[in-house]
């Protein structure tokens, strides 16, 4: 993503993260709950993990989008969009999020999603978009399903440190430019 990256939607202002955007993503990743389906809920080190699972931001990654609510300018979390390459002959990116435990259920994952989902097909030139979440996070997969993804399989990747309801796989999501 450009570093001037910027998308404003009715809720949201979804922007580049930088350095400055460092102690609420941290502050993000110290809540439990939030971290249930990628660490188990464990505390994550303030440098963050450069060869973990999954991503533990701290402003400086060019693909990490942070969100606040445009009216408060409150801090909701974050998206990221991560091109895959050519996957099948397709343009392929990654989207992946994580909000604040104070901002589930209001509909903002699924209002982010959708505006990047847009934008990746669209300006960014991507044929597909996919996600991917642990088979037992159903908010995660409904915030995917309300954003247009379709399910499209389940993988059995192994993990050095499972988690609780590992046991059955994580799904893959997906949407197309021709399905929007």
């Amino acid at each position: 993503m450009p570093p001037d990256f910027r998308l404003i939607t009715a809720r949201l202002v979804i922007r580049s993260s930088t350095p400055a955007d460092c102690a609420d993503l941290v502050a993000l990743e110290a809540d439990p709950e939030v971290m249930r389906f990628l660490n188990g809920g464990r505390p994550v080190p303030l440098e963050g993990y450069t060869d973990g699972d999954f991503l533990t931001p701290r402003g400086t990654e060019p693909e990490v989008l942070v969100a606040h609510e445009r009216e408060t300018g409150e801090f909701v979390g974050w998206f990221a969009l991560f091109g895959d390459g050519l996957a099948g002959g397709c343009k392929t990116a990654e989207l992946g999020y994580r909000l604040r435990r104070d901002a589930w259920g209001k509909g903002y994952g699924a209002e982010g999603a959708r505006a990047l989902v847009a934008e990746a097909l669209g300006n960014l030139g991507f044929d597909r978009v996919r996600a991917q979440t642990m088979t037992v996070n159903h908010g995660s997969r409904r915030v995917m399903e309300k954003a247009g993804f379709r399910y499209v399989e389940t993988v059995f990747p192994s993990f050095l440190e499972p988690l609780a309801g590992g046991e059955q796989g994580e799904v893959i999501y997906e949407v197309w430019r021709d399905k929007v």
